[in-house]
């Protein structure tokens, strides 16, 4: 039996395996700081036991996209260690909150494989869901990844592509308590559900520079260990020279960028789509601006859903792009994500 493992390569994946990984994780609150301290999150109900205990929570949750880290990075080891690049998300449902003292650990089920047309690599679309310690499903995500051969002269030809939904349903649980009274003093923003309207567009002011020590701490964070992220080495001898930013974080900076326009939209409810456009590299600054695509009504009187598209841009900021697509109807070179999410927004005081 070999002691030393690979990876799994393309050739590796059968549809229908299914994986249970290794290295359940209990959070900590040094994992929060840390989270906080990498992508700048300003959320007060992910930051504050006694915001999060005001709203109607007993402590303080998880930010979701911590959560989201987490069980994506748990399922790299056996999915995308050998990756060329993470292509997309669908269907990403946040189930239920998580808080500190928690553990998390994931399963996988390879739903989808095409081999591409160079005979060097092959698409991988897996479905991966995190539990807690209690065994209650907590979190679902699709992805595909683009992963290396072991041998680019053997063809399979294999074409399975699973069906996506484009949208998730808005009618899925909402598992959080009924929201009480949102202080705008202590959120940081005094925009409810009621305030924004469709078609409208946030340009978020701000930009983030990412440091080399900053992607580095967040691979590692979320245990992500993607050579394409860790080992700067090997990249030298790719095409792009030095390593990748996990897209994750991008997603992240995003996320705490757009805090200014978006302040109360604490929760994610889930992301229906996304795209890692273009690769980003350290000394890199991203800005983002967000696209308000429809405002939903659930069964609910203290919360509504928006969904929202926001295009993360490098070295560029949102006034000097008005879409995220070239002439050629291509991405511009200087967008690094197009996700179309759906967010949990408070109404207002009066209209509950």
């Amino acid at each position: 039996m070999p002691k030393i493992s690979s990876g799994n390569f393309f050739e590796d994946f059968n549809l229908g395996d299914r994986i249970i990984h290794p290295l359940p994780r209990t959070v900590t609150d040094g994992d929060v700081s840390l989270y906080i301290a990498l992508t700048g999150s300003r959320y007060a109900l992910h930051a504050s036991d006694t915001f999060a205990q005001a709203v109607g929570y007993e402590r303080r949750p998880l930010d979701d996209l911590f959560l989201f880290h987490m069980v994506f990075g748990k399922s790299v080891n056996e999915i995308s260690l050998n990756a060329i690049a993470n292509l997309g998300y669908a269907e990403v449902h946040f189930r239920q909150p998580c808080y500190v003292g928690d553990t998390v650990r994931t399963e996988s089920e390879i739903i989808g494989l095409k081999e591409n047309s160079n005979g060097k690599s092959g698409n991988v679309y897996v479905h991966s869901q995190g539990y807690n310690q209690r065994e209650e499903l907590i979190l679902t995500l699709k992805r595909w990844v683009m992963v290396r051969k072991k041998d680019s002269s053997i063809r399979s030809g294999i074409k399975e592509i699973p069906v996506l939904q484009k949208a998730l349903p808005a009618d899925l649980p909402i598992n959080l308590p009924v929201i009480s009274k949102i202080e705008p003093s202590l959120s940081g923003s005094n925009l409810f559900w009621e305030d924004y309207s469709v078609g409208e567009r946030l340009n978020h002011p701000d930009g983030i520079t990412i440091d080399n020590s900053d992607h580095t701490l967040a691979a590692k964070l979320y245990q992500n260990n993607a050579k394409i992220h860790f080992n700067a080495h090997m990249m030298q001898k790719s095409p792009m020279r030095e390593r990748l930013i996990y897209g994750g974080h991008i997603i992240s900076l995003c996320r705490s960028i757009s805090f200014n326009g978006l302040g109360n939209a604490m929760w994610l409810y889930g992301i229906n789509a996304g795209t890692h456009a273009n690769p980003t590299f350290a000394g890199d600054t991203i800005y983002c601006y967000s696209i308000i695509k429809e405002l939903i009504a659930p069964k609910r009187d203290d919360v509504g859903l928006m969904k929202v598209q926001t295009i993360g841009l490098k070295n560029m900021t949102p006034e000097e792009i008005e879409t995220p697509f070239d002439e050629h109807s291509k991405y511009h070179a200087n967008v690094v994500l197009d996700l179309d999410y759906t967010l949990i927004v408070p109404k207002k005081q009066d209209n509950k």
